[in-house]
């Protein structure tokens, strides 16, 4: 690769000073004007969501920190910290970030579920990690344990940072590494991992800036990181830090043989242009959704309107463009990218599994800008969809990408149709693990005197309005059941307004932009009960807000319409075109081979079939699916006849696939006999 410098970008060394940059930052500090009710104030009791946050807690973390001592990710700290012999021992320079990541979903687990073995553990690792950084406070223990390159020259170079920007990852890796440090300090008031990553942190700080060294981070997500220490040290360089490697994108031009997937002009790593430039989701999801993430945070600590602009645009061309009903993201698996818009193939889709976790990251930061339910919409689709689907039940497996249909291993050679016990590119456990364990954090938020419930998670916490305590409880046994009672407990009577959100789906709306919309049409409606009596109410921005003055055991009953649904995709998304899918509450379903006499691929769902549900609390871990009466054509043993026959069709929630054995499975069904394909 050459990299040339844009002429008007010359020279480096003639930068504008850190003031001028940073008009806003001399002033009191903004933030985010919707603050999230941290997880450590959360307390999980969901029927769904608890059992699943107690298998990461004993299934999914303890089976990512043995495959980490397993494969040498371990071992590799300890080699550099010259306690272990031998080369180094994994495929990627970056696979620090796989214990990094594992680290931070056990600091945020040990708060739901207390574990004095697991937080020596912790210590333990983290002592590894502290002795292999360098005096100067690099940790990159490839390097450290091979200066000259070794197995990973190709990828590091022979010098520190020289192909930052194509795929060292020396900045993913930091990236992590504060994330981490960031959970174990909150999680436990420890500073044992804070100080390694702030020894760190100040070393990158001493070598990049306007008068220093000059490159983008090659994989985003520094900048969450950086955000998460100046948050706990209210040091600015970290925020300028920040801002400085998102700015320094699009100052540089590519030369590469044309190849279609953005590597010749940047689009992969988000460099083709300036980020307040960028208005359309191109090149690698993950990549492109951490970015997004880190907008957001510069954008509410600097009230940078341009950068508020740019992801505005960007997030309504996701959504509205480039997103799958499950809410997965990044359609093309060469280079794990974003399509064009509408280009979402369900035969060759992608949707790698981190990818939908930085659609969460994402989303959630926009609401905390704007205060609109359409980002928690997104947020709970993702989340119950394209996250838990990258997990087997059992926590034991894992899908790095997520297909949205599985047909012959002919048909499609590459998919997966089953999931790993891990990746020699293992992103993506690990990032399941620390998503769950965090999951108490994204459930309430306040803005001053309001107080928000976003996601209907069982739970408790308190928050403080007025100069009084509030707690607040709420159960229900969503997302099966749409009936949820929040109990309001004030220390004494006191005034603010309480905002529950009224999802979209339950309003008619499949998706907050057109891009999916249902085709049925329901008169059923939410209700409010407040103490046992209706009231009446009005919506805005996707919450009922009520004002008034709360008394101990206050109750408000929430209950949304719990329909079994149709959905239809934009027209301009032409694998969809001509089928249906099916969605209830928040999940989405498809149909598997296990259910429907051994194949889906053959079943034609008419407009006019009736849809019902029935409760299966044996299946799949307690699930309620949807049935419809259709036709499914089969071929005659001597394959010289077609026969129709109706069967009852059976669908699950999409998350349960592949649970049961290896077989077809399929989201979108034709509703005429064009595009069904007949087998034996």
């Amino acid at each position: 690769m050459v990299l040339k410098t844009k002429k008007k970008n010359l020279p480096l060394s003639l930068v504008v000073p850190w003031l001028f940059i940073f008009p806003l930052l001399s002033i009191a500090q903004a933030d985010y004007p919707y603050q999230q009710i941290p997880f450590n104030q959360v307390k999980l009791t969901d029927n769904f969501w608890k059992p699943k946050l107690k298998i990461n807690s004993e299934v999914v973390i303890p089976f990512c920190f043995q495959k980490c001592e397993e494969t040498g990710r371990v071992k590799n700290f300890s080699i550099a910290a010259k306690e272990a012999q031998g080369e180094f021992c994994t495929k990627y320079a970056f696979d620090d970030s796989d214990l990094y990541k594992i680290i931070e979903a056990a600091s945020y687990s040990l708060q739901s579920f207390p574990d004095k073995k697991l937080d020596r553990y912790l210590d333990s690792l983290i002592a590894i990690i502290a002795a292999a950084q360098e005096p100067d406070g690099y940790l990159y223990t490839a390097r450290t344990i091979d200066p000259t390159g070794g197995s990973q020259l190709s990828r590091m170079g022979t010098q520190r940072w020289v192909k930052e920007r194509e795929h060292s990852h020396e900045l993913y890796n930091a990236g992590h590494l504060y994330e981490s440090a960031y959970a174990h300090f909150m999680s436990t008031g420890k500073r044992n991992l804070l100080n390694v990553a702030l020894k760190n942190a100040d070393l990158i700080d001493q070598v990049f800036g306007p008068e220093k060294m000059h490159t983008i981070p090659g994989h985003q997500v520094i900048e969450m990181g950086l955000i998460k220490l100046f948050r706990i040290t209210k040091d600015q360089k970290y925020l300028k830090l920040a801002k400085f490697f998102l700015d320094e994108r699009g100052k540089y031009e590519y030369k590469l043989k044309q190849n279609g997937n953005g590597f010749e002009n940047g689009e992969y790593w988000q460099d083709h242009k300036p980020v307040t430039q960028q208005f359309e989701a191109v090149g690698h999801a993950v990549r492109a959704g951490y970015m997004y993430a880190g907008m957001a945070d510069v954008a509410a600590l600097t009230q940078n309107a341009s950068y508020i602009r740019a992801i505005d645009s960007l997030w309504q061309n996701v959504a509205g463009k480039k997103m799958y009903l499950t809410g997965g993201v990044g359609a093309a698996g060469d280079g794990e990218r974003f399509g064009k818009n509408y280009e979402l193939p369900n035969a060759t889709a992608y949707a790698e599994t981190c990818a939908a976790i930085a659609q969460v990251f994402w989303n959630h930061r926009m609401f905390m800008l704007h205060g609109e339910s359409k980002y928690i919409d997104i947020l709970e689709k993702v989340l119950y969809n394209g996250v838990i689907s990258g997990v087997s039940l059992d926590g034991r497996s894992f899908f790095y990408s997520n297909a949205m249909e599985i047909d012959s291993k002919e048909e499609q050679p590459e998919a997966e149709r089953h999931r790993s016990g891990w990746f020699s590119c293992a992103c993506c456990p690990p990032n399941i693990a620390r998503i769950l364990a965090a999951l108490p954090g994204y459930i309430y938020a306040q803005k001053e005197k309001q107080f928000f419930i976003n996601l209907y998670i069982g739970s408790s916490t308190t928050f403080n309005i007025n100069n009084q305590t509030v707690s607040i409880a709420q159960q229900s046994n969503y997302p099966w059941d749409g009936d949820i009672k929040v109990n309001v407990n004030p220390s004494k009577k006191t005034t603010f307004t309480l905002s529950v959100r009224i999802p979209g789906w339950a309003l008619g709306n499949a998706m907050p932009t057109q891009l999916y919309a249902f085709s049925d049409q329901s008169i059923s409606k939410p209700s409010l009960l407040l103490n046992g009596k209706p009231i009446n109410f009005a919506i805005n921005n996707g919450y009922v807000s009520i004002t008034r003055e709360w008394a101990k055991n206050d109750d408000l009953e929430i209950i949304l319409p719990m329909l079994a649904k149709r959905v239809v995709a934009n027209s301009k998304v032409s694998d969809d075109i001509g089928k249906i899918a099916l969605q209830r509450g928040p999940l989405i379903y498809c149909g598997e081979w296990v259910d429907n006499r051994g194949e889906v691929a053959n079943l034609i769902f008419p407009d006019g079939a009736k849809l019902t549900t029935e409760n299966k609390p044996d299946l799949l871990g307690g699930i309620i699916s949807i049935h419809a009466i259709i036709p499914q054509l089969t071929v005659s043993k001597d394959k010289e006849s077609v026969s129709t026959k109706l069967w009852d069709f059976a669908a699950i929630p999409y998350y349960t696939w592949a649970n049961r054995g290896e077989g077809t499975m399929k989201i979108w069904f034709p509703k005429k006999t064009e595009g069904v394909r007949i087998k034996p």
